[in-house]
C-alpha cells in the first residue's frame, strides 16, 4: 500500500500558501490617508501621492530609483498611476519617466510645450506616443484629480516662452480636503514673481523647496505668502552643486519652517487625514 505523505504534503503546502497570500492582500490594502512621497531618487525630483488605490507622480527622477519608490508605497498589484506630471524637460526630472511608463499604465500624462534635444527625451516621448495615457498640456487653471487628489497648476500659463526651462516648470498646488502642498519644480524667482503677481498662491502646509535648495529658486516672498509649516529638499547627498545652499536654509529659517531633506533621511513620507499631518 502506498504511502500518502506526498499528498498530505500538497495539502499543507496549498494551505499554507493560501494563508499567505491572504496575509500579503489584507497588508497591501492601502489606507484612506494621503501619503505624500519625497521619493530618494538622488539629485533630482520624484514626488509620489497615494490614497487609496490612485497615485499622482509628479517627476521621476534621473533614472531608474523611482522604480523602488514606487514598489515600496504602492500596492504589490496596482500597476496603474492615474497622473503623471512632467514639471520640465531636464533630465533630473524626467529621466525615469520612460521606465515608468514601461511598467505602469499611465492614465494621464501632463507636460509642458517645452521639449528637449536629447536622446533620453526621444525614449520619453516616445514612450508616451507608444502608451494610451491621455497628453494634457499645462496651462493655468487646469485642474486634474485622482480619486480625492486634485492637483491645481498654477504656471505656466499658456503661450509663456523663455530660453531658461526653470522659468516654465509647472507648479501646482496638490489638495486633499484641507491639506494643501505646493510642489515647485525648479522654479525661478523670475517665474515666482509672475506667480505672486496674480495672487494664484495662498498659505499651505508643505512646500517643495525648488531647485534642490539652489539659492536660485526659494525666494522670501514665497514663504511670505505660502507661510508653510514644513519644506521638503529632494538632493543627493554630496552632490557638485552645493545644494541645498546656505541662503536657503537660513532663508527656511527665519520663517521657522521644520525642514526635512532626502540626502539625511530617504523617502521623506507625510501623511495626513486631510486635516492633520505628520511624518511617518
Amino acid at each position: 500500500m502506498g504511502s500518502n505523505k506526498p499528498f498530505v504534503k500538497y495539502i499543507i503546502g496549498g494551505v499554507g500558501l493560501f494563508f499567505v497570500s491572504v496575509w500579503l492582500a489584507i497588508w497591501a490594502i492601502p489606507d484612506s490617508s494621503l501619503h505624500l512621497i519625497a521619493c530618494d531618487v538622488g539629485q533630482g525630483d520624484a514626488i509620489l501621492a497615494t490614497w487609496g488605490t490612485f497615485q499622482v507622480l509628479t517627476d521621476a527622477g534621473p533614472g531608474k530609483r523611482v522604480l523602488d519608490c514606487l514598489s515600496k508605497h504602492m500596492p504589490f498589484w496596482d500597476r496603474e498611476i492615474e497622473v503623471v506630471v512632467l514639471t520640465h524637460p531636464q533630465i533630473d526630472h524626467f529621466g525615469g519617466l520612460a521606465e515608468v511608463i514601461s511598467r505602469y499604465k499611465v492614465d494621464t500624462f501632463v507636460k509642458t510645450q517645452a521639449s528637449s534635444d536629447t536622446d533620453e527625451y526621444r525614449v520619453l516621448e516616445n514612450a508616451v506616443g507608444g502608451s494610451r495615457a491621455r497628453v494634457v498640456y499645462a496651462d493655468v487653471g487646469t485642474q486634474v484629480r485622482a480619486g480625492k487628489i486634485y492637483l491645481d497648476i498654477v504656471h505656466p500659463p499658456k503661450g509663456l516662452t523663455s530660453s531658461d526651462d526653470n522659468d516654465l516648470s509647472i507648479v501646482s498646488i496638490l489638495k486633499f480636503v484641507n491639506f494643501e502642498a505646493l510642489l515647485t519644480g525648479d522654479i525661478s524667482p523670475k517665474a515666482t514673481q509672475l506667480i505672486l503677481s496674480k495672487n494664484l498662491i495662498g498659505p499651505v502646509e508643505y512646500i517643495k523647496v525648488p531647485h534642490h535648495g539652489s539659492r536660485y529658486g526659494l525666494t522670501k516672498s514665497l514663504l511670505e505668502v505660502s507661510r508653510p509649516q514644513f519644506a521638503v529638499i529632494s538632493l543627493k547627498r554630496g552632490n557638485s552643486y552645493g545644494h541645498p545652499h546656505k541662503e536657503t536654509l537660513d532663508l527656511l529659517a527665519e520663517f521657522g519652517i521644520k525642514v526635512y531633506r532626502t540626502d539625511e533621511i530617504g523617502d521623506v513620507e507625510i501623511i495626513s487625514d486631510g486635516e492633520r499631518w505628520g511624518l511617518k
